[in-house]
């Protein structure tokens, strides 16, 4: 495997497309239960505590400033678990785990622009992830943008 020389040598190839979209699906039903838990939190405060009166008909509304706080949620989730673990629960399933270019659990704010370059991969009909396929090191676009690397690790790990 080709290594930069920013990037120390680690005996673990780059994770494939395949694993980090499963790893990706794993997380998001996670992510979903914690979405309601929000919307349901942020529907008690704004009704019980604010007392904002639904209109009628409508069943919830999160407003600007929910939608905003609901994307940092999304982001804190990945954020901890990458600074924490290195790795989400679903990329423990699939053993997948996360390094910045040193070799370490990357900080909260390279995984803040990690998430948000992985975004705009993905809002690019995907091409950010394509990537890997032409990358010498088989890193996605947002990998190589926010000093980032996902391996696959072996069996048993």
């Amino acid at each position: 495997m080709n290594q930069t020389q920013n990037t120390p040598p680690v005996p673990y190839p780059s994770a494939g497309l395949g694993k980090r979209l499963a790893a990706w699906v794993y997380d998001f039903f996670l992510l979903f239960a914690v979405s309601v838990a929000y919307g349901a939190l942020v529907l008690a405060i704004k009704v019980g505590v604010l007392g904002e009166v639904l209109a009628e008909g409508e069943k919830a509304s999160l407003g600007p400033l929910g939608f905003i706080g609901w994307l940092m949620v999304l982001i804190a989730f990945y954020c901890l678990f990458w600074r924490r673990f290195g790795q989400t629960l679903g990329m423990k399933a699939w053993r997948l785990k996360i390094t910045d270019t040193q070799g370490e659990h990357p900080s909260i704010a390279r995984g803040a622009l990690r998430c948000v370059l992985a975004t705009a991969s993905m809002a690019l009909l995907g091409l950010g992830y394509l990537w890997l396929w032409f990358d010498p090191e088989h890193l996605t676009l947002h990998d190589r943008l926010s000093g980032t690397r996902v391996w696959q690790l072996p069996k048993g790990h």
